[in-house]
Formats: structure tokens, C-alpha cells, sequence
């Protein structure tokens, strides 16, 4: 039985880890949280029976206490993941963190640093590598059946609603806040094709823009779509007709109360129901990013806002055929040179991430409770998000990154720019 604290009771905290926790209670038990919400906060102790004196307005309270767990979640806004996480080490605990590590690359090195010095278990939730999808790719990639890679065109679908939902109203909107788009939403993507090709990345180049989610794009609108806006029938983004009816992961952000009379209050003036064309967000909604690995292995990775469907699609190819999959579907092709092409049939698990989720704490678990070394992990993990960082800085900056040059300057200190 491992012994937790949650820092966060966000979308992932509550409604995830959390989650996985109430359904597997003899791996993991929550023993304390941190949350300033104090409706969050109190659902959340009461979901996981945890005491009053266990209950802490803020995260930064739980490290003045003496160690009395074996591992901290830390699911809180992005700015605040490097000083939680190194707090943690010296006290002796474990650490869950989610995505990004940090905001600044000079961090995410910092982390890695620390996490072998201190010789603590870290297990970063890039969820995507314990998929059920992508285990099954990587198995092939093994196993040759396209022989050795050589290209590969990679396209995250965010899903036009999902983006207006997370990055032009919500939490990851502004990079000033939170990190950039290609941080935020894409360090999983990052992970996974470091996982599957297994090779380091040499040179990174990459383009991008805020192009319709901008005052520009409509002028008559008012700042909030409950304000007498004259689209409000025909505007895909109008407010009430997405969370009026939506998921309860898309609720959650907006009001701890899911009444439409709630959802309607908070969306009067809360960030959920601004105008898309009027809010304070600047991360791009496309951004493409071109990268060379060793060994020759070319990549083309797309971020994209504006698609019907959340989903990523991948064709890889090899100099013994090709692989093509839709992460939504049940069956990866393969079309070997020369010969029919068949199709490998994955087992799709429920759960978020195609699996992933459940994945990702069964390998936290299993790391503390065998004692598994999670250092080569979070070694990639780190590399990935140096991959984004790197990405921002030629978007912003339209040269092409040498990865071993940006690194030694990051490591040396002497970086004068240094992406966020």
C-alpha cells in the first residue's frame, strides 16, 4: 500500500489519479491533500477519508510538516511544478509529477539532477508511452516489421472545442502563465516519438502562429458571449451551447456545481464564458515542427487546433515497408514492401489516453513497490522536453536549434534567451 499526498484536486488530480486510487485501494491511498478551492479540497478529503488535520490550503504548507508519506502527487499549475517537486526530494519523498516539469528548460534539468542525487522515485505522466497504442507500436518497432525507421509524419488532432475549452479560455491560454503550446499539449508527443524511434534528436526547426483566435478575426463582439453578442446563434464557441451540454471533464474548470443555473452564473463573467476573439491568450493554435535524429531518422510533427475529432495519427516509415495508425481505431496497418498488407489489431483499454492513465500510476506503483530504478525514464522525459522547448525557441526565433549546442548552453548557464 503506498501512501500519497495529492497537490492539486484539478481534472487530474480529482478526476484521474484520484479516481484510480478509489478503484484500487489496497495500491494506493491518498492521506492528505492540497487544494485551495475549498469546495475541491473538501470533496476530495471526503472521496479518499482523510482527516481535517491533513487538509492543506496550500501545497507549500504539506512540506513544513515532517515527512508522513511515501509519495507526493504534484498536480498543480505549471509554474509552481519545480519548487513543489525539489521540496519533496529533500523530504524524503517519492514524486508523481505531471506534465510539463517545468516551464523553464534550466528547471527540468534541475529536477533531473536532483532526482539522482537524492536517489527519489520520479515518474513523469507522459501517459501516451503506457498506452496500449503505443506499446503495440513500439513492440513492432522492435520486432522490425518495417525494418529500421526512416521517416516519420506524426499529427496531433486537439479538436477545435477541446482547444477553445484549454488554451483560449482556459488554464494553458497565456504562456506567460502557464508554458507554450508546444509545451503544454505536445511534450507527450515529444516522449513518444523518443520512445519510438530510440535515437537522440540533433537538430530541431519549427513554425507556428495565433491565427484565428485573435481580436482580428471578429470585431462586433462583446468581451463575454452572455453580453447581447449578435453571433451568439450562429458562433461555434458560443459558451452555453459547449458547457451547457458538455463532458464533465469540460464542466469541471468552469463551476464545482454542475446546475445549469451555476454553469450559467459562472459563465456571465467567469473565463469560460469570454468571447474566443477576446480573450488574453496568445499560445499558437497550429504549429509544425521538423526534426533530424540520429542515424538519419527524419520527423515531422503537427500540432493542430482545427479538427473535428481529438485524436493523433502516425505513419512511420521503414526501409522494409510502412505503418500507419489513427489512435482512435482498433487496428494498426502494415504495408510491407512486396508483400499484402495486414492488419495488427490492438486491444483499446477504457480509461483516459487510451489506457494510459492507469498505465502510467500501475508503473508509479510498480517503481516503489519493486523498487524499480525510473532514472532512464525521466532521462527521455527530460530530452522531450527539451525537443519543446527547443521548438519554441526556432518558432519564436526562425532558426533552426542544434540540440547539443542548446543544451551545453542551457547546462553551462550561459543561454541568454531562455524560452517559456
Amino acid at each position: 500500500m503506498i501512501r500519497a499526498i495529492m497537490l492539486g484536486a484539478g481534472n487530474r488530480g480529482l478526476g484521474t489519479y484520484g479516481a484510480y486510487a478509489l478503484k484500487h485501494k489496497a495500491e494506493i491511498s491518498f492521506v492528505a491533500i492540497a487544494e485551495t478551492d475549498p469546495e475541491r479540497r473538501t470533496y476530495f478529503a471526503m472521496q479518499h477519508n482523510i482527516d481535517l488535520s491533513m487538509q492543506f490550503q496550500q501545497a507549500a504548507d504539506v512540506f513544513k510538516e515532517k515527512k508522513f508519506a511515501d509519495a507526493v502527487f504534484v498536480c498543480t499549475q505549471d509554474q509552481q511544478h519545480t519548487e513543489y517537486v525539489l521540496k519533496a526530494f529533500r523530504l524524503g519523498y517519492h514524486v508523481f509529477l505531471e506534465k510539463p516539469m517545468a516551464t523553464k528548460p534550466r528547471d527540468v534539468l534541475r529536477i533531473l539532477k536532483q532526482q539522482k542525487l537524492y536517489h527519489r522515485k520520479l515518474v513523469i505522466a507522459h501517459v501516451l508511452r503506457f498506452s496500449p497504442f503505443f506499446m503495440k507500436i513500439k513492440k513492432l518497432m522492435e520486432d522490425k516489421v518495417i525494418g529500421d525507421i526512416m521517416g516519420i509524419d506524426h499529427i496531433e488532432q486537439v479538436g477545435d472545442i477541446h482547444y477553445s475549452h484549454s488554451y483560449v479560455r482556459g488554464n494553458w491560454r497565456n504562456s506567460q502563465l502557464s508554458s507554450p503550446m508546444i509545451l503544454a499539449k505536445s511534450c507527450h508527443d515529444m516522449d513518444i516519438l523518443l520512445y519510438l524511434i530510440g535515437e537522440k534528436p540533433q537538430a530541431i526547426a519549427s513554425f507556428g502562429e495565433l491565427t484565428h483566435f485573435k481580436a482580428d478575426t471578429m470585431k462586433d463582439v462583446p468581451g463575454y458571449c452572455m453580453d447581447g453578442c449578435p453571433h451568439q446563434e450562429s458562433c461555434r464557441y458560443e459558451a452555453r451551447k459547449i458547457y451547457l451540454h458538455a463532458a464533465d471533464w469540460m464542466k469541471y474548470p468552469v463551476s464545482n456545481d454542475f446546475s445549469e443555473e451555476a454553469m450559467l452564473k459562472a459563465l456571465r463573467k467567469g473565463p469560460y464564458g469570454r468571447c474566443v476573439y477576446r480573450s488574453d491568450n496568445n499560445v499558437v493554435d497550429h504549429q509544425t515542427v521538423t526534426m533530424q535524429f540520429e542515424k538519419g531518422i527524419s520527423v515531422n510533427f503537427m500540432m493542430m487546433a482545427f479538427t473535428k475529432e481529438i485524436k493523433r495519427t502516425i505513419h512511420i516509415m521503414g526501409t522494409k515497408g510502412e505503418l500507419l495508425a489513427d489512435m482512435n481505431q482498433p487496428d494498426i496497418q502494415i504495408i510491407p514492401f512486396g508483400k499484402e498488407p495486414y492488419k495488427v489489431h490492438v486491444n483499446i483499454q477504457e480509461g483516459g489516453h487510451g489506457g494510459g492513465d492507469d498505465g502510467v500510476m500501475k508503473k508509479f506503483i510498480h517503481s516503489l513497490t519493486y523498487d524499480w530504478d525510473t532514472t532512464l525514464d525521466v532521462e527521455d522525459a527530460v530530452m522531450a522536453h527539451l525537443m519543446a522547448f527547443a521548438a519554441e525557441e526556432s518558432r519564436v526565433s526562425g532558426k533552426i536549434i542544434d540540440m547539443k549546442h542548446y543544451i551545453e548552453e542551457i547546462e553551462r548557464g550561459t543561454k541568454t534567451s531562455e524560452t517559456r
